[in-house]
Order: structure tokens, then sequence, then C-alpha cells
């Protein structure tokens, strides 16, 4: 019987403010403030780092969507 050795599950990326800030096309200042005032992306600390799951980052912005037409 042989046995299989596991790998662990691939790891997902997460962004820094400076990734989320290049995305969102934002100063990271902006990132700073929203994180102070709770109004932006969700995100997660790692020591004194914030981190940001890019799902959480698509979900805010589509929780924050205006105008247009729904599709």
């Amino acid at each position: 019987m042989s046995l299989k050795s596991s790998s662990p599950a691939p790891r997902r990326t997460l962004a820094d403010t400076t990734d989320v800030a290049e995305y969102l096309d934002v100063p990271k200042a902006t990132l700073d403030k929203w994180a102070h005032l709770g109004t932006g992306p969700r995100y997660s600390r790692v020591g004194r780092h914030r981190r940001y799951r890019w799902a959480d980052v698509e979900k805010w912005l589509d929780a924050n969507a205006q105008g247009g037409a729904a599709a």
C-alpha cells in the first residue's frame, strides 16, 4: 500500500494596501481613511499590516456599484 503525499491546497495571494490602492486607482491614504471609518473593503490584520482577499475587494465593489442598468 503506497501512501500518497498530500500536498497542501494552493494558497491564494493576499493583497496589501498598495495592491488594492492601485487596483481601485485611489491613493493609499484613501484606503487608510476607509479602514478607519469601516467603509472600505474587508481586510484582515496580519501583525500590523492590512491584508485583503481579492474576493472581498470584488464583493465590496459590487455592493457599492451605482448607476447604469441592472443586468
